[in-house]
């Protein structure tokens, strides 16, 4: 008995302290997060979560780990604007390359789940370094490629049985790629006077000036606008843009064709479906966009055929092609391109929607 009761009394002690701990902790939480450095508290944690692994994930940091945070607060507030300034690049630098470890992951609701985070981050940073480049493209890529893998795509699939769903997912994709375009357009806009009216008012002139370093914001613009516009075919203002994507998307193709493995190449395989006042078979030009896209990405991504069943054999109807080309897309093991992984699995998945659609697709 009395073993007993001691256990029991080192036991209960163990509870009160661990309640004391957690209090403790809160309350230095609390304080942290009032201090008017406290925009890179939350970040810091996160980080420091993501470093220690997942049986960590829901716990609070240690009182160590938020003094330590209370102190970079306080220095921010008390070490003047360069401190400050400097912080917010560094985190800004560090946030702009987490697509990495994303683009490699095989667990897309994984993915899905994170994501959302990852990008309230990013427009927390932006509210504080409006003009960082990098996020600016991170924020453009990441809210087109959420959107199109995880809204889109399931509008998509559950069209059939729930339509209001449908649409609501629709709505909200069309609100997640205009950020995305904004973020692009900003990004564009760097260094760059007026040059929002200038693009506008003439396309091809105003980015006759943006050079290499800026394909990619080149490329995310027109894929989140191309995007925007496919889904706002009721908006005639928003149809009206179409010469500016047009414009972006040639720009980027005449910079630097290899970008991303082919994947300008892959975007004007739809694109050139319907494009207007080009010479030549659209059909025959968005094929010769799918060979280079195949070259350029070494057969090591998916996307092409997709792209190409979807877009070209399903208006030519080609059915003996459209399943031949999806089921070459399945066949492909996503461990061959780790870092195009979750891109190719997210790719995969709607070529298995297209093939359980194919005879509403080809209707006799």
């Amino acid at each position: 008995m009395n073993g007993l009761r001691s256990t029991s009394n080192i036991s209960g002690a163990h509870r009160h302290a661990g309640i004391l701990n957690r209090a403790a902790r809160c309350g230095a939480y609390a304080v942290a997060l009032l201090l008017p450095g406290s925009f890179l508290v939350v970040p810091l944690v996160w980080l420091w979560r993501h470093r220690h692994g997942a049986q960590d994930r829901f716990r609070l940091p240690s009182i160590k780990l938020l003094t330590v945070l209370m102190c970079c607060a306080l220095l921010l507030n008390l070490g003047g604007c360069s401190l400050r300034n400097l912080a917010v690049d560094k985190l800004s630098d560090a946030i702009a390359q987490s697509g990495t470890s994303f683009s490699a992951d095989d667990d897309p609701e994984l993915i899905r789940t994170a994501v959302p985070f990852s990008l309230k981050l990013m427009e927390s940073l932006l509210a504080e370094n409006p003009t960082h480049k990098g996020l600016l493209l991170a924020g453009a890529k990441g809210f087109t490629q959420y959107c199109y893998a995880f809204v889109q795509q399931e509008a998509d699939e559950i069209e059939g049985r729930d339509l209001t769903r449908a649409l609501a997912l629709r709505q909200r994709a069309r609100k997640l790629y205009s950020r995305a375009q904004n973020f692009g357009v900003r990004g564009l806009s760097v260094d760059r006077p007026e040059f929002v009216h200038r693009l506008h008012a003439d396309p091809r002139g105003a980015l006759a000036e943006v050079a290499t370093a800026d394909v990619g914001l080149l490329y995310w613009t027109a894929a989140s606008w191309g995007a925007l516009i496919a889904l706002s075919k009721d908006a005639p203002a928003v149809l009206a843009e179409i010469p500016i994507v047009e414009a972006l998307i040639d720009r980027a193709l005449e910079l630097d064709e290899a970008y991303d493995n082919g994947a300008i190449h892959t975007f004007l395989i739809r694109y050139e479906m319907v494009r207007q006042g080009r010479a030549g078979e659209p059909a025959l030009r968005a094929r010769a966009h799918f060979e280079r896209a195949l070259e350029l990405s070494s057969g090591t991504d998916v996307s092409p055929l997709v792209a190409l069943a979807e877009s070209v054999s399903v208006p030519q109807r080609q059915r003996t092609e459209f399943e031949a080309l999806l089921k070459q897309a399945l066949r492909f093991d996503a461990n061959r391109a780790i870092t195009n992984r979750l891109a190719n699995l997210v790719m995969q998945k709607r070529a298995r929607w297209l093939l359980a659609h194919i005879d509403e697709l080809f209707v006799e």
